[in-house]
This record gives C-alpha cells, structure tokens and sequence, in this order.
C-alpha cells in the first residue's frame, strides 16, 4: 500500500501567506512588471544619475550602463529562484537570514530600508522642483523652502495611496508609467532624427559603436567602478514587485518572472535615452545636459528643452514629475512590506506588524516610512550643498550592490544541495546569483576604498576628513550593527531562531502579529 501526500494549495490560498494579513491575489503579472518599473522610476533614475555615470566615464555611458545591467540580470535570476520556494514580503531579509544566519538577515532588511530612506529625500526634491516647473514658476523651484514643503506633500500622498490598498497602487502605476515611458519615447526619437537631420548644434554627434566599447577612450578601472556604481542607481526598485509576493496571483512564479522581464524593459530604455541624450548633447568639460544653446541643472531638462522645445519639455518634466511620484509610492510599498515580515518574525516591534483590516495593507510600517522619509529629507535640506546630490546617488550604489549581492549568494547556498539535479537549476540558481553578487561585491568594496578619500576636483561634501559618499554609503550600513545589537537586548525570539525554522514562512501563531487575525480571508 502507498500513500501519496495531498497536493500543495494553489499559491493564492496557501494559508501561510495569509498570515500577516496582507491580501491574496490583489494583482497579477503585467501589474507586478509595471511595479517594478515604476519603482525603478525610468525617467527620474536617468534625470538624477545619467550625469553621474557621464561625468565618471564620459562617451562610455552607454557600455556602462549595459555592464551594470548584466549582474542585475543575474540578480534577478537569484530573486525568481528563491520567491518561487518561498514568497515571503520580506524578500532579502528572510532569505539572507536563511542562509546566512539571523543577524547578517537582520543588517540586510535595515540595508533596504534604510537606502529606501535616503532615495525618498531625492525624490521628493525632484518632484517639489519639477512641480513648479510644470507650471513655469521657474523662481519657486530654485526656492529651498517650496520645494521641500512640495516635495513633503508628494510623500504624504503617495503614503496615503500605499495605505488605501495595493490595488489602487498597481492602478496609478499604470496611469504614471505608461505617459512617463510615451513621453520618454518621444523624447529619444525626437533627439536622433535631429542628430541626424544636422539640427542639434555643434555639440552633436552620431552614436558610434565605441560608446559601446569599455576598452580604450582613457577609461580606467577606477572610473569604470565609479560609473558601474551610478548606473547600478539605475536598475535599482525592480524587486519591488517581488515585496509584493504576497499579494500577487500565483505568488511563487509572477513576482520573479515580473523581475526579470523588467530589468530587460529597464535595459532598453535606458540605453535609448543615453544614446539619444549623448548624441544630441555631446560630452563636453561640463558633461552631458549642458549644451550651446541650453543649460540644465540635470542630465535631461537642458537637453529636453532644446531637443522638444517649449510644449515638449512640459512634457519631459511631466514624465520627471511623474516618474518621481511613483517612485516615491513603489519606495513606500516595498520597504512597508520588508519592515512588516521583520516584525512578523519578531526582528522588529510587535507594533509594524499591524495590518489594516480593511485595506489589507501594513500601517504603522506604511506610516513610519512615509514620515521618517519625511524627516530624513529635512535633515538633508539643512546640510545640503552642491555636491549632495551626487554623494546621495552613489551612496546608494553602494547600498544597492550590498544587499543585491548578497541575495545573490544566498540564491547559490540555499539551493546548494540541488545546483546538479539540472544545468537550469546550476546556471540560474547557483552560477548567475554568484557571478552577480561577486561583481556586486567587488564594486562595493573598491569603491567605498575610492569614496573614503574626498574628490578634489569636484563638490564633494566631507566629514572629519572622509567623503559624504562613504558616510552615506558605508556609515549607514554600519549604523544599523548598534540598533540590531539593543534589539537583541530587548528581544531575543528572533535572534535564537524561536520564529524562522528551516523553511517554514512563519512559525509564530497569526495572533501574536497586531492586526493580524487567523480567520483574515481576501477581499
């Protein structure tokens, strides 16, 4: 006689999901890709650091971008691999903490949120500036004070629109991203055919295929380390669809499949709009966005003002605009969900475990996001200076590259035991994570070698003698080893393993989580 065990639910009743109380099945595959895009915020990612990646590499801006895309694209084979045996929200902080041990899970989740944080203040700075902009009040978006109260009511509402429930999130992705990338599209088609039609100005130049080259040109490792770190700035937010893993239809396949066709979405776009950019701008001693005949203060409003003229930069600066604010809501979303597995798991306060009973969507960790982004971004205002911007970008590449990398790593261990069961499984769940993490790894470290020492020949912001990057970058990361350790002082379940064994999504009863009640059903 044999027994056959009973087939596994379907992912969208699978009753450990419904645990923290977050609702099943809210979205499905194009939702999920258009998350991850939007968080990755195409529009607002190439206004911000295009310049950075230019002003470190120059004409090599397009190879750069596309040797960053490659261990993303590894990155997301890891983040597929390990959503499909374990959907939790809490994405690299449970898996790195399954892997590695609770403490390196633990750094890793304060990691996301904590780059989440730093990337709020940008992005409100830009959407309170570009606000105004809209509306040609040119002398209120130069004024500290408007923007920053602007950009501060920009988060508010994309918190409030996080909260009410994540289907009306995935909805005003799709309304915010479909015009941001249309208008991008224009934007590049428009800049070539007048490239080639010889109407850009004296700047101009056709796309070469050297631009594609990292070899020759006086580019040096180190440069390349700087630019690869800037552009990594600008893949990164397509996990953001795999945080909402919970709340997707066929939560094991969608969200990773939605991670990689996104970084491929991500990949095109971008390369069409540097090389569209460059060629049009060209790259000066000023670098890319200043031209002749038309001076920016980013990587695209100069150039777009030139290439499109008075009614098509409204229209640039309304994809900016809007890019940013959805970013800024796909920000919330994630980080909401990372601090929500945390306390799920008891990492973190009983209190961010609460889920609204209505709209099925975490509050207190919603809230505390939106508001501490808020008073980060204060912060930011009063110590800001020239060279904070950029400082802020890379910062975040180094970030970025820690807790990507290390997913990736965890990919290869967790599936240690399986990596020769098939090619498939030891190429995207073994190899690729791993050349991913290591390159990853290799560019944070030597670039947080190259960020201690301050840049003399630019504004770079300093601190006892050691550059803001570094201090953004590397200082937040280090912050978080106090907080873990008076953590484990107050509460200790999570680090002696009383609440994450093996496999198991959480061990702890639904009723220990505020909010979250056993008999908490779908809408």
């Amino acid at each position: 006689m044999t027994t056959t065990a009973p087939p596994a639910p379907p992912a969208e009743h699978d009753p450990s999901l419904a645990r923290k109380g977050l609702k099943l099945g809210a979205i499905g595959l194009v939702s999920s890709v258009v998350i991850a895009i939007a968080s990755t915020a195409p529009a607002y990612s190439l206004t911000s650091a295009l310049g950075s990646v230019v002003g470190e590499v120059g004409t090599k801006a397009p190879v750069a971008l596309l040797i960053a895309f490659i261990p993303m694209l590894f990155i997301s084979y890891a983040y597929k691999a390990l959503n499909n045996v374990d959907p939790d929200c809490g994405t690299s902080f449970t898996w790195v903490a399954r892997a590695f041990g609770r403490r390196t899970g633990w750094i890793t989740g304060w990691v996301v949120v904590i780059a989440d944080v730093i990337v709020m203040a940008n992005l409100a700075e830009i959407a309170g500036s570009y606000t105004f902009q809209l509306f040609g009040a040119y002398g209120l978006a130069e004024s500290t004070g408007w923007t920053t109260l602007v950009g501060c009511v920009w988060i508010l509402l994309m918190t409030l629109i996080a909260w009410i429930g994540i289907e009306l999130s995935a909805r005003t992705q799709v309304l915010l991203l479909s015009l941001e990338l249309l208008i991008l599209a224009i934007f590049a088609v428009t800049a070539l055919v007048k490239v080639y039609a010889g109407h850009a100005g004296s700047l101009a130049t056709h796309p070469s295929l050297s631009w594609f080259n990292p070899f020759g040109g006086g580019m040096s490792f180190s440069t390349l380390s700087a630019g690869f770190l800037a552009a990594v700035f600008i893949y990164w937010g397509w996990d953001s669809a795999v945080a909402a893993n919970e709340e997707t239809t066929d939560s094991h396949l969608t969200p990773g499949r939605a991670a990689v066709i996104s970084t491929v979405v991500l990949l095109v776009t971008y390369l069409l709009v540097a090389v569209a950019a460059q060629a049009y701008a060209g790259v000066g001693s000023n670098g890319i966005g200043l031209t002749s005949d038309a001076a920016g203060t980013d990587a695209l409003s100069g150039i777009g003002q030139a290439a499109l003229g008075t009614f098509g930069f409204k229209l640039l600066v309304l994809a900016i605009l809007s890019s940013s604010a959805a970013s800024a809501q796909t920000t919330i979303l994630p980080t909401a969900r990372t601090t929500l597995s945390m306390a799920a798991y008891k990492a973190l306060p009983r209190v961010f475990g609460t889920v609204h009973r209505r709209f099925q969507t975490p509050t207190v960790s919603t809230w505390a996001m939106g508001l501490l982004s808020i008073a980060f971004y204060a912060v930011m205002v009063y110590v800001k200076d020239g060279g904070l911007l950029n400082d802020m970008i890379l910062a975040l590449g180094l970030q970025i590259a820690f807790y990507y990398g290390l997913t990736g790593f965890a990919s290869a261990w967790y599936f240690r035991r399986e990596l020769t069961a098939s090619a498939r499984n030891l190429w995207l769940k073994g190899i690729l994570p791993v050349v991913g993490g290591v390159v990853l790894f290799a560019a944070f470290f030597y670039s947080a070698y190259q960020f201690w020492t301050p840049s003399t020949d630019d504004a770079d912001v300093q601190w006892l003698g050691v550059g803001g990057k570094f201090w953004l970058g590397i200082g937040a990361i280090v912050i978080g080893i106090p907080l873990m350790i008076i953590w484990n002082l107050f509460n200790r379940s999570y680090f002696r393993g009383d609440t994450m064994v093996g496999s198991d999504r959480l061990v702890a009863e639904a009723g220990e989580v505020p909010g979250v009640s056993p008999a908490t059903s779908p809408a």
